[in-house]
């Protein structure tokens, strides 16, 4: 069957995040990549926000193989299951990531991660993949389609990038920004690290809804710079990647950009 949960073992995932302190010692990986406080809310051992696949055959393997490498964290158990949104607008489903692929246009990015906060919370998520990119050349590889799947999955569980330099290729993190994606289609030991951190307490049933909040219709995330509010962050040649638009009381939109190489307007870091 395509939707199938893929498990591993506690014991390899325990193996990967133990293998993080070595890579601290001796890499130079960051210390903490998340996106700020942003994560799931987690009442059990695990998160287990479903994953629905609105892609198309050509991408299939690769969401597969996404699911099935942050699946190995200890904190996360995704189902792989049918998709809930059309991929043209991939809209948000309540306690859902959903993950699209379409021609989006030349928007400048390759890929797009967004979340919608309620009450401090992820109640749910999306990626998009752009065709308009992937259909070239330049980006229609197995490594460019695996690394941006990977880095846009991960961002939808709450973690930043490890290194946001493209000249370099500092780790072997699908979260770090690299020109050259060929060893970064996967998480690294590091990143299960961050998620063990990010996850490493629990909600009470009373401090956490036991039903996700979907977001109001109005708020769809949209595919440009004009439709997710104000930029929070820039990468280091000045390319904002992370805006942040308020909904409603309560409400939050944040969209997480990887942009195409050159692409995506320059401003300066908000910071």
């Amino acid at each position: 069957m395509k939707y199938l949960s893929i498990r591993f073992t506690r014991k390899a995932a325990v193996a990967a995040a133990l293998g993080t302190t070595a890579l601290l010692i001796g890499g130079p990986l960051l210390a903490n990549h998340a996106w700020s406080t942003y994560h799931w809310s987690r009442t059990t051992s695990q998160i287990t926000p479903p994953v629905g696949d609105n892609v198309s055959s050509q991408w299939d393997s690769y969401l597969q193989t996404a699911v099935a490498d942050w699946n190995q964290s200890a904190y996360i158990q995704s189902p792989l299951v049918a998709g809930q949104s059309n991929p043209r607008n991939c809209r948000p489903r309540a306690g859902r990531i959903e993950v699209c692929n379409s021609t989006y246009g030349n928007t400048g990015w390759l890929g797009i991660a967004q979340i919608w906060l309620s009450g401090g919370h992820i109640s749910q998520g999306v990626t998009k993949l752009n065709d308009s990119y992937f259909n070239t050349a330049q980006y229609n590889t197995p490594a460019w389609r695996a690394a941006v799947t990977c880095q846009e999955i991960g961002h939808d569980y709450g973690l930043g990038h490890q290194d946001e330099d493209f000249s370099t290729d500092s780790t072997n993190s699908c979260m770090d920004y690299t020109s050259v994606p060929a060893g970064n289609e996967h998480p690294d030991a590091h990143d299960y690290q961050q998620l063990a951190t990010i996850y490493t307490h629990t909600h009470s049933s009373s401090s956490a809804s036991s039903s996700p909040v979907a977001a109001p219709s109005s708020a769809e995330g949209g595919n440009t710079v004009a439709e997710w509010g104000r930029a929070i962050h820039s990468t280091r040649d000045g390319r904002p990647d992370v805006f942040v638009r308020e909904i409603a009381p309560g409400q939050r939109l944040i969209t997480h950009v990887f942009w195409a190489l050159g692409e995506g307007p320059r401003g300066g870091d908000p910071h």
